[in-house]
């Protein structure tokens, strides 16, 4: 069963008519599921709620009304929604000057697999990174990328408990840590294991 279905997804002209309203609720709620990972690295932590704002602008963007092209969007970013077991993350590496970024995005090859999540009495969790195409090549990793960390049971019990959440990343050329104290961030976060 798909997290987000044709049926739940509003008509064009509907969203058309919402969708200020809607895009200040999403961005709101963003807000909380951002994670910086020291200056230049960002984690945006998918749900239901962001990947379903991402759905409805590319079928505006593209006009789809197709039911073929509505099903290949819903394809696309269905598997980026979390299943309750783990956190889905979109990975920015943000260079916004054009030379900077050419020589970082060379510097910082296979960070994708370098970032972790960490749950107070546990190991490090590290991102599985990538996992519908490959974003990088021999000489260069992507400024994108789209991780999950996958949690035990035991982790999950404990995030939902109150135990402490860091992030970060140990890559020999980018290390930082990052402990998840933002009550709201963290509730947010930790709400997508509720039902599991």
């Amino acid at each position: 069963m798909p997290a987000i279905s044709r049926e739940t997804l509003m008509p064009l002209e509907l969203y058309a008519r919402t969708r200020k309203d809607f895009r200040a609720k999403v961005i709101a709620h963003k807000k909380n599921r951002t994670v910086a990972l020291g200056s230049d690295v960002t984690l945006i932590f998918e749900d239901e709620l962001t990947i379903r704002y991402q759905i409805q602008e590319m079928l505006r963007i593209e006009k789809t009304f197709e039911e073929d092209g509505i099903e290949g969007e819903l394809s696309a970013y269905n598997p980026l929604v979390p299943t309750g077991t783990n956190w889905k993350a979109t990975m920015l590496l943000e260079y916004p000057e054009v030379d900077e970024r050419r020589v970082m995005l060379a510097t910082l090859m296979g960070i994708e697999n370098r970032v972790w999540v960490r749950v107070e009495g546990f190991d490090k969790v590290y991102a599985i990174a990538d996992e519908d195409l490959d974003r990088s090549n021999d000489e260069k990793t992507s400024s994108v990328h789209f991780l999950r960390f996958e949690l035990s049971g035991d982790m999950r019990a404990m995030l939902r408990a109150g135990g402490g959440l860091a992030m970060g990343i140990n890559h020999p050329n980018y290390s930082v840590t990052v402990g998840i104290t933002d009550p709201e961030k963290k509730a947010s976060l930790v709400r997508d294991f509720q039902a599991h």
